[in-house]
């Protein structure tokens, strides 16, 4: 029996972080669903969901064929190793914090899930502001790229506008029902 991919997207700030932390956490005991760490050409800081990597690291990995999904984002490259393919071939479930952009490109395939999160927009600027990590002119680039994806698709969508365990909740009950349902 095959697995599943599940990419879990949406904007910078709609708290997919913390969203797929809960979740990771909550199903901690399951087997079956593995949670992917991410290799980025990004500093890594304490509580980071990505492992670093430098550009070099990156462009040997695909080159031998190291990664089984890459992108770019916000002048960054995200790859997940080549061996999360491996338990989805072994019938796990394996989730991923994805870029919309990516998943966008992806095709339609039994093995391919998408969960977008979202928040609305003013929640979404005030969240961006309050993480301290981008200038002014960068959060209004990141508010300005969601009109980009007004329609992903998704297999199911999470809002996230209120404590983070009803965000958590959904996804879970999604990973152990609804993602496991076939097409």
């Amino acid at each position: 029996m095959s697995g599943l991919w599940v990419f879990v997207c949406g904007p910078s700030g709609a708290g997919k972080d913390s969203v797929l932390g809960w979740a990771a956490q909550e199903l901690a005991a399951r087997e079956d669903i593995v949670f992917a760490r991410r290799l980025v050409t990004r500093a890594a800081h304490p509580g980071s969901d990505h492992d670093e990597v430098t550009p070099e690291q990156f462009a040997r990995l695909m080159d031998c064929g190291g990664l089984a999904w890459r992108w770019q984002a916000h002048g960054f490259h995200y790859g997940i190793e080549a061996r999360y393919a491996a338990l989805v071939a072994a019938g796990r479930v394996v989730v991923v914090n994805g870029s919309r952009e990516h998943v966008n490109t992806l095709q339609a395939s039994e093995q391919l899930r998408v969960v977008q999160i979202e928040v609305d927009a003013a929640q979404l600027a005030a969240r961006l502001a309050q993480r301290s990590r981008d200038t002014p002119q960068e959060v209004a680039k990141r508010l300005a790229r969601n009109a980009l994806f007004t329609d992903l698709y998704a297999d199911c969508t999470i809002v996230n506008q209120s404590e983070l365990t009803n965000a958590g909740r959904q996804l879970v009950d999604y990973l152990v029902g609804g993602a496991l349902l076939p097409l």
